[in-house]
């Protein structure tokens, strides 16, 4: 893939890729390098990336990278998130750590439906799962939520 397009598209999607390594691995600096990686492997390979699929391209890319990771080593650590990374508001930053503190599973869910804005039929794609099991994480999720933070 031309350098021009990478440049392109990791001015578009950079954020959101960023956010979804985040939401896997609660690590910002791994989250980082998840970003690198993800938009490297575009320069270096001859991969083809359809036009208007290029968000759907990039997260799959990414939610596959970050379960490679996941699985070949588990951390022995985990480092805690950066007052950087977290919103601005207060509410916001409440709602955005509970959020990381869900299992991987409702995580995962949450993230790409509620901060991403992909459909429940999208994130079954991705995660090689049914609807109903992306409304019942979902749904579990907010239950969740409500209990650590009383709303959602």
């Amino acid at each position: 893939m031309e350098q021009k397009t990478v440049l392109e598209l990791f001015d578009r999607y950079a954020d959101m890729v960023y956010r979804i390594a985040l939401s896997y691995l609660r690590s910002p600096q791994e989250a980082e390098d998840v970003v690198q990686t993800v938009f490297l492997r575009l320069l270096e390979g001859g991969i083809t990336v359809y036009p208007g699929k290029e968000r759907a391209f990039l997260t799959k890319v990414t939610i596959n990278h970050c379960k490679n990771l996941l699985s070949t080593a588990r951390r022995h650590e985990t480092i805690a998130l950066d007052e950087t990374v977290l919103l601005t508001q207060p509410e916001d930053q409440d709602i955005f750590l509970a959020i990381m503190e869900l299992p991987e599973k409702y995580r995962t869910v949450v993230s790409l439906h509620c901060i991403e804005g992909y459909s429940f039929r999208e994130i079954s794609e991705f995660l090689h799962i049914g609807i109903s099991a992306v409304s019942m994480r979902l749904h579990r999720a907010k239950g969740i939520l409500k209990q650590q933070i009383g709303r959602v």
